[in-house]
C-alpha cells in the first residue's frame, strides 16, 4: 500500500526502513503482486524439489542405537560414525548411508 503510486508512492528503500526488513525483500513481494496478484504475493511458494525421504526409519533408528550401545568390534576402543555406517551396510539395514545421517540420528536419540 506504501508503494502505490496513487497512495504514499514510497520507494523500496522507505518502506524497507519502516518496515525493519532488506529492500530487496519489498522488491520481491512487489514483483510477487504484479506478476500473481494478492495471494502470491503473501502465500508461502510450494517447493518444487520435496526433501528427500528419510534413510532411517523408526526400526533402523532403534537398530543403529542398539549398535551403537553395543561392543565395538574386535581391536576398536569404541564406535564410530564410520564404523556404524559401515555396519549399517554390512547387516543390510540401509544400501549407503552418510556420516551426517548416523551423527543426526544419534544426537538426537542419545
Amino acid at each position: 500500500m506504501k508503494a502505490d503510486t496513487k497512495g504514499a508512492g514510497w520507494t523500496d528503500k522507505q518502506i524497507a526502513e519502516a518496515f525493519s526488513c532488506h529492500h530487496k525483500t519489498v522488491y520481491n513481494v512487489r514483483r510477487r503482486f504484479v506478476e500473481m496478484g494478492l495471494s502470491g504475493a503473501l502465500d508461502r511458494s510450494k517447493c518444487e524439489h520435496p526433501p528427500t525421504p528419510r534413510k532411517l526409519d523408526g526400526e533402523s533408528e532403534a537398530r543403529l542405537i542398539a549398535l551403537s550401545c553395543s561392543e565395538p568390534p574386535e581391536g576398536f576402543g569404541r564406535w564410530s560414525l564410520r564404523l556404524l555406517a559401515s555396519e549399517l551396510v554390512r547387516l543390510e539395514i540401509v544400501e549407503s548411508i552418510s556420516l551426517e545421517t548416523v551423527r543426526q540420528t544419534l544426537k538426537k536419540t542419545l
